[in-house]
């Protein structure tokens, strides 16, 4: 009987060891340093590990960390959550907008809130209040580069979030040699230092000093066709205050006061009207196109629903943490700052990460359906080898590539894994390559 056991158990190690040799020799022939690779994969029914290379090491998740924030937030939320962006009225005439943190709020919806009033023919307030309370003050995460400001995938977010928080600014050629065109689709304070000229091809760029001028933009290159760009709002409030005043001069409301800060009161008030948006936009938003202002919206939202006040990073890590607590998955060895994955000072191990999506499937399944396919979101033009049998989210940031989630084998197992690539010594094109042959060696081997 102990032969036949120790032969049971041999041919067992025989079996692991060549499943693993696949893996090992993808990492081995993509020519990206085997110390910059962590890899963690684990059968979901039984929890036993499979593969892991550097599993304990503490690593940048990029955006798989939104697999993470989000399935915490969705818990403290629930999965029938609306953004509500509501306005009231007082019996001394005056309008209160209480703010929702909307991600999917637009200029038109102000709009629409203020014809509604205009229908309850309130045309002359006496006074107007924004209760902007349900997130904090603080609009970009901890450890985000000063210097990526302008990137249109990373713009602040508050309780003023209205039109994506970006910009939108368009370049128009004139004739060849003279400068080009620069307008605004809406009114905001902004100066342009026109350095672009009309030529033979689009090759517009724009930067600022924030130090110095942060409401100048310099623009500079040639442009021979239209081009719209996309910047970050750099002051949300006075945006949104903008696209408010336009609202009431286009419902013909009779308001030129200021916009007093004030806390909703429970008393002497009646609601004209509210938009809303499903949790659920948000959550595709999240999931497949990784959007970072709705992901640190959603977070801090939860934050403050699960700490009974504004939502803030500091709340809604606690909410993190406890949950993790609830699902028993060991958080010692991450660090989480922010709800999106942006900052480099994220730390978690893939390690971590195959726990989390095994707990997180066992308490809610539907959770996996979240993901994206093959071919869908972020993984638009990836993965389509693997069709349906992947649900994975991607991370990306400098030097940092990353994939996790869910894979059904050749085998008809079904594994939670998690890929990361940090290393400033190769391409993010060879990362995203690797990724693949590693989860095509999972994929026949286990």
């Amino acid at each position: 009987m102990k032969k036949f056991i120790n032969l049971l158990f041999a041919i067992m190690l025989t079996v692991s060891t060549a499943n693993a040799a696949s893996i090992n020799k993808a990492v081995a022939e993509s020519g990206i340093n085997k110390g910059a690779v962590s890899v963690s994969v684990k059968d979901i029914k039984t929890g036993k590990t499979l593969y892991e290379l550097n599993s304990d090491k503490p690593v940048p998740p990029a955006s798989t960390l939104k697999v993470v924030t989000l399935a915490s937030a969705l818990n403290e939320l629930g999965k029938d959550y609306e953004f509500s962006t509501e306005l009231y009225k007082n019996s001394n005439n005056e309008l209160i907008l209480k703010l929702g943190a909307d991600p999917f709020l637009n200029a038109k919806d102000l709009k629409t809130l203020l014809r509604a009033a205009r229908e309850q023919n309130i045309i002359e307030p006496e006074a107007f209040y924004i209760d902007d309370t349900i997130i904090d003050k603080t609009e970009w995460g901890e450890g985000w580069q000063w210097d990526d400001d302008l990137n249109p995938l990373m713009p602040k977010f508050s309780a003023y979030n209205i039109d994506n928080n970006l910009l939108k600014i368009t370049v128009e050629p004139t004739f060849k040699g003279a400068p080009a065109e620069i307008k605004l689709d809406v009114f905001y304070p902004t100066t342009f230092v026109n350095l672009v000229t009309t030529g033979g091809t689009n090759n517009v760029k724009i930067s600022r000093n924030n130090n110095i001028a942060p409401d100048v933009l310099n623009i500079e290159g040639t442009v021979s066709k239209r081009e719209q760009i996309e910047i970050p709002i750099n002051h949300l409030k006075r945006y949104f205050v903008l696209r408010l005043e336009d609202a009431i001069k286009s419902e013909k409301i009779e308001y030129y006061g200021n916009f007093t800060n004030k806390k909703l009161s429970a008393q002497n008030i009646s609601s004209i009207s509210k938009i809303t948006n499903p949790i659920e936009k948000a959550v595709n938003a999240i999931m497949l196109d990784s959007n970072n202002m709705a992901a640190e919206t959603v977070f801090k939202i939860a934050g403050g629903h699960y700490a009974k006040t504004s939502g803030s990073a500091e709340a809604a890590i606690k909410m993190l943490m406890d949950y993790c607590g609830k699902l028993g998955v060991n958080t010692q060895n991450i660090r989480i700052v922010d709800g999106s994955g942006v900052s480099k000072n994220n730390l978690v191990t893939t390690d971590f990460m195959t726990s989390f999506l095994i707990s997180q499937y066992q308490n809610d399944a539907e959770y996996k359906e979240m993901f994206a396919s093959a071919g869908e979101g972020t993984l638009k033009n990836r993965m389509l080898y693997f069709g349906d049998n992947l649900k994975a989210k991607t991370g990306t940031l400098s030097d940092v590539s990353a994939i996790a989630g869910y894979l059904k084998t050749a085998k008809g197992n079904l594994v939670a894994f998690d890929i990361i690539i940090n290393d400033p010594n190769s391409k993010t094109p060879d990362k995203k390559m690797l990724e693949e042959y590693i989860l095509r060696a999972i994929h026949t081997s286990y």
